[in-house]
């Protein structure tokens, strides 16, 4: 392996120190000039007709700049997802009905807060309520609770006559069904009709908070000129970009989203939300910035959840453990509105034929429409539910065939050079050597199987990495610097994760120079190229990818520039250290600034790199119907986790002990913030499976501040262990892939195979509180006549 200077280091985080100091600007620190606070009047219903929004008595209240409702609005819809087979189903606000509690029905920007409180409070609206519905099963019945009925496409404003101008016929909802995904291959049925053994069980994953510290914030700008600047809380801001100007009618070159360090996002804040329309919408009213902040309560009430789904899963083996057919359906909630849940049930799908050879695959899934706030992508998107099913039932298949649990994983993984169903080739895969050196280093062979109140579990995982699922790649460009520093530029967004340093290492590293020799200008539309944001696990391997192109391009402008100054070939140079030097005289050398100073002299012009990524050329992006062709990505990563749990049999409740979790992400660019990422998953995964749930009642949120909504606390942290897999990828910089969402995905399954091991009974729902626990006990007790001991 190469020696590196920079990456694979260490290092300390380029954007500490402002973030210690307090330098660090968030979205709610930004303060302009005769700036106006914005709040929104939500609705109090889960699903009801607006009758009438008389705003009177609020407009005549001193300090009121401004009210609107969905008439003062172009009317646009907006979404995650919009294509003709699902169109956008939002709007900013209600028209004619609510169909959640906290929808927003209006809107104010005033002089303070406290006006724009008491404005609120002025708003009369009329309300018919409507009979809700909150279970998706519930939904899909004929007669249930219509909570859409036909949704325009986004290409035509709702104040237009669509029906009569027939410009495009609308989208029909039919037993409140919004998305479905039918993907196969091989022959399943067949396939099961091979198997010794067929299982079949349900699962049920619940919706869970995102819990960011950092609040949803905008702040808005808007120009005479008709430009509008905005300063947001966000991981992907080209989104946000192209979703505000479409709803504003504005040119999308006219809309800059400035760089805000972000206080973290976990997938919840990529969608447009309609606060930053509002505010953007609000501003442009007014002629003054506008400020919307929304409290804790409002992030839980309509900052979206993560995805719930109920998962029947259905498995054939052979005697020796073979996996030969496995049929997963799945009835996803995503709320009163589509959100994301067309690409969550398809990566549901995904991420399962990279772990485990099954010849025969179909997966099935459907989302419903219900009464409840909408659902966005939480670290995994759809994975973390998947894996619960099927590690929990490979557990299940692994003790009814009387084989040991890591032994079937290791039997049935795949390998380095296989060739998936879509047409993914897997270039870089370390999943056996993942599994065998977690469970040597979890003590496996000594702790499973002692079924006395302590258990140790198995959970599995895969990530993409990259995000070549959508048809455009990451640019970036980076300028050298008379005084030997380098300027990156780039659009990818620090929210917490450590972007800007991973850019700045790859960068250093592909230059020669130093980590501090580095200065980075990143997430501001106006000054940086496009990029499609860090979500879908693109950082490193998409947008790092382009950062090395992009420095590698200035190395070779100021080496090509160097070798002319001394008379060498440009194959003798090198940089390395803040110097250009002969590579087999190194005491021969010019420091950086100088070469670039007779760069400029000999050359003539500045040397600025550029580098880009491309998507894939055959994409398999496809949300609907597929037979399992078509790529979408170039590089896998893998994370096996082992969990140790100790249960107490009298009260249920139970005590993660340790989670050891070995990464296969490729080659890693900061080993300090890779470990950051796995601990931090695994200490949200204990959250997941053990007590994260947002609970509602009729619709109503019943835990919506952190008082009520428990987290995992400083009681709640097991030890922790790391074990990094190298399997460097060749498609990303130096070998690196994603290390950001997949373990979390095998934290929670081999938690809830952890339990299992310990007391003996399965749990098929998330969270697994104590009750749960003693319930599946007690029917232990039951179906065996045996009592079970108390300790």
């Amino acid at each position: 392996m190469p020696e590196y200077t920079v990456i694979g280091k260490s290092l300390p985080r380029v954007d500490g120190r402002v973030k210690a100091t307090g330098e660090a600007q968030f979205a709610m620190d930004v303060a302009l000039p005769g700036m106006l606070e914005g709040r929104i009047l939500r609705s109090p219903h889960a699903h009801a007709r607006i009758l009438r929004i008389d705003t009177s008595e609020a407009e005549k209240l001193p300090g009121v700049k401004a009210i609107v409702t969905a008439r003062d609005t172009p009317g646009i819809r907006f979404a995650f997802v919009d294509t003709p087979g699902h169109p956008a189903d939002e709007y900013p606000l209600a028209v004619d009905k609510v169909r959640y509690v906290g929808e927003e029905v209006a809107a104010v920007a005033a002089a303070d807060l406290d006006t724009a409180e008491k404005a609120l409070e002025l708003i009369r609206v009329d309300y018919e309520p409507l009979p809700a519905v909150f279970d998706p099963e519930e939904a899909m019945k004929p007669g249930a609770p219509a909570v859409h009925d036909e949704i325009v496409p986004t290409t035509t404003s709702a104040w237009e006559d669509w029906g009569a101008k027939k410009k495009t016929l609308p989208y029909k909802v039919v037993n409140n069904i919004c998305a479905t995904t039918n993907i196969a291959f091989g022959d399943v049925e067949k396939g099961f009709r091979e198997s010794d053994y067929i299982r079949e069980d349900r699962f049920v994953a619940v919706a869970t908070a995102h819990t960011a510290m950092e609040p949803h914030v905008a702040v808005a700008s808007y120009n005479p000129a008709g430009s509008l600047e905005v300063w947001l809380s966000s991981m992907g801001n080209e989104m946000k970009r192209f979703w505000l100007a479409k709803t504003l009618g504005i040119p999308i070159s006219k809309v800059r989203v400035h760089k805000t360090y972000v206080g973290g996002a976990f997938g919840g804040k990529i969608n447009l939300f309609a606060y930053e329309f509002l505010a953007s919408f609000l501003s442009r009213k007014t002629g003054a910035p506008v400020k919307i902040a929304l409290t804790r309560e409002e992030v839980f009430m309509t900052g979206r959840t993560s995805h719930p789904m109920i998962i029947t899963l259905k498995t054939g083996a052979k005697k020796d453990g073979a996996l030969v057919a496995q049929r997963m359906k799945i009835i996803a909630d995503p709320g009163a509105y589509r959100g994301t849940s067309p690409i969550a049930m398809f990566l549901a799908h995904i991420f399962c034929p990279p772990i485990y050879r099954i010849p025969n695959m179909a997966h099935e899934a459907t989302a419903v429409y219900t009464n409840k706030s909408i659902c966005c992508p939480k670290r995994g998107h759809g994975n973390p539910q998947a894996r619960f099913a099927v590690e929990s039932q490979l557990d299940m298949i692994a003790a009814d065939l009387g084989i040991d649990a890591l032994e079937i994983r290791l039997k049935n993984a795949r390998e380095s050079g296989e060739v998936l169903p879509n047409g993914d080739r897997l270039n870089s895969c370390g999943l056996k050597e993942a599994l065998t050196r977690a469970g040597e280093a979890a003590g496996w062979k000594q702790k499973r199987g002692r079924n006395n109140g302590r258990g140790i579990g198995l959970g599995v995982a895969s990530m993409f990495s990259g995000s070549a699922v959508y048809p455009f790649g990451s640019a970036a460009v980076v300028k050298l610097d008379l005084d030997g520093t380098a300027t990156l530029f780039t659009g990818q967004i620090e929210f917490g994760q450590g972007a800007d340093t991973a850019m700045a290492m790859i960068a250093a590293q592909e230059l020669g120079l130093r980590l501090e020799d580095i200065n980075i200008v990143s997430a501001d539309t106006e000054l940086c190229p496009i990029d499609m944001g860090n979500y879908l696990s693109c950082g490193v391997f998409v947008s790092g990818e382009a950062v090395r192109r992009a420095a590698a391009d200035a190395r070779r402008q100021l080496l090509e520039a160097t070798a002319k100054v001394m008379k060498v070939n440009i194959e003798e140079l090198e940089t390395r250290q803040g110097y250009v030097r002969l590579k087999h005289t190194p005491k021969k050398s010019l420091p950086i600034s100088e070469a670039i100073k007779g760069s400029q002299m000999f050359g003539g012009s500045s040397i600025i790199g550029r580098g880009f990524k491309e998507a894939l050329s055959n994409i398999g992006f496809a949300p609907g119907i597929s037979r399992g062709a078509g790529r979408f990505t170039d590089a896998y990563t893998y994370t096996v986790a082992v969990a140790e749990v100790e249960v107490d049999r009298v009260t249920g409740r139970v005590r993660v002990s340790r989670v050891t979790t070995a990464d296969e992400s490729g080659f890693p660019i900061n080993r300090m913030n890779l470990e950051g990422q796995l601990d931090g998953q695994a200490v949200m995964g204990v959250g997941d499976a053990l007590f994260e749930e947002v609970v509602r009642e009729s619709g109503h949120i019943l835990n919506p501040t952190f008082a009520e909504y428990r987290i995992p606390g400083f009681k709640d942290m097991p030890e922790l262990t790391s074990i990094h897999v190298e399997a460097p990828d060749p498609g990303g910089p130096y070998g690196a892939k994603e290390a950001g969402e997949c373990s979390r995905s095998a934290v929670i399954p081999a938690i809830a195979n952890a339990i299992a091991d310990a007391v003996g009974a399965r749990i098929h729902s998330l969270p697994m509180y104590p009750e749960r626990i003693l319930a599946a006990l007690e029917e232990k007790e039951r179906s065996t006549g045996k009592t079970i001991a108390k300790s």
